[in-house]
């Protein structure tokens, strides 16, 4: 059970009791063996984050009346194999604003919020809109070994899953099924530098979701000195009841450079108290001669002990084409050939 603290602000002159706020501590311990086996080297070893990704968060609301409120969310990345915290990126550019783990980081998400009739307004570190498609459209979540070649294999850049020194504003959760946002994020860079607008984005989601189907369509534009990043994708899923149909469509162009493009089509089928998860992605990088893609294939099950406490294991194999190297589990393998992957985990949350 999610341990809440309640408190009651104070005015300290007067006394007069303010609107009650709360407080959560929650969090995921996910640990998992993974094997990786690939034509160079395997690899074996003790990681996290195989089913869901390992965290640590806080978060509180506080009722300001008159149907408006303020939040907060924390979530700091955990490395439990190791008990180091996640790295974060501070300026959406890649190494150059990447801390080392060890410490803790709130890099899953960092914000504050103002929320209302009228949406919300977010201010902070967090997913950007183009990741949602990619991760609520994979059976895998975009956790393990299974995660989809789209997100693997992406030329989208460090922006591709979060966004720092983001503004951000959601659509009032009443519209009927229709959902969408928008975000801007900077680098912070000086104005009279040659790279000022790098790490400077826009992003866009709109979706529909009402009973067993789900849609929804996302854009970004990040610019970078060495070329502009744009990524597009487009996903759904459909409920049958039986099983859930999830696919997804993703490209990203890299302006003066390459463009990739690839697919998801996979699904979920409950199974007693546990649920049978497969997929099949594709990512191919459109350059000058060969143009190398990776096929991903993936099977996973899931058994629940609790609502709080899963099992899980999952197998995963690519084949690279036309010198592309993806392998599976931190193993190596060599242009063209293939990689197999394993994980087989417990994950607890709190």
């Amino acid at each position: 059970m999610k341990k809440s603290l309640i408190a009651l602000a104070v005015l300290a002159a007067s006394g007069a009791a303010m609107a009650q706020s709360s407080v959560t501590l929650f969090g995921i311990v996910d640990a998992t063996y993974a094997y990786g086996s690939g034509s160079v080297a395997n690899k074996s070893q003790l990681t996290n984050s195989g089913y869901n990704s390992s965290r640590l968060g806080f978060r509180g609301v506080e009722d300001l009346g008159g149907g408006m409120s303020a939040s907060f969310h924390l979530e700091a990345g955990l490395n439990n194999d190791n008990g180091s915290g996640a790295t974060t990126s501070t300026n959406n550019q890649g190494a150059s604003g990447v801390t080392g783990g060890g410490g803790l980081t709130f890099n899953r998400r960092s914000t504050v919020s103002l929320n209302g009739g009228f949406g919300e307004v977010r201010l902070g570190r967090d997913y950007t809109p183009q990741f949602w498609n990619l991760t609520v459209f994979d059976p895998f979540g975009t956790n393990g070994v299974g995660t989809t070649q789209t997100l693997n294999s992406s030329l989208g850049g460090p922006t591709t899953v979060r966004a720092s020194n983001a503004i951000g504003y959601f659509l009032p959760g009443n519209l009927g099924g229709f959902y969408g946002q928008a975000q801007y994020y900077m680098g912070e860079n000086l104005s009279n530098a040659a790279n000022k607008k790098d790490g400077n984005g826009l992003a866009l989601r709109a979706g529909y979701a009402n009973g067993p189907i789900n849609v929804a369509l996302a854009f970004s534009d990040t610019k970078f000195l060495s070329g502009n990043i744009k990524a597009v994708n487009v996903g759904g899923a459909y409920d049958l009841g039986m099983a859930k149909i999830m696919a997804h469509y993703s490209q990203d162009d890299v302006k003066n450079g390459a463009e990739g493009k690839g697919f998801l089509i996979g699904g979920l089928v409950p199974v007693g108290a546990g649920e049978i998860r497969l997929a099949y992605s594709t990512y191919k990088i459109d350059t000058v001669g060969a143009d190398p893609r990776t096929n991903k294939i993936a099977l996973g099950y899931v058994h629940n002990l609790s609502k709080r406490t899963a099992l899980y294991a999952t197998y995963a194999h690519v084949s690279n084409k036309n010198g592309a190297a993806q392998s599976l589990n931190g193993s190596v393998t060599a242009a063209g050939d293939n990689s197999n992957g394993y994980d087989f985990g417990i994950k607890h949350s709190f």
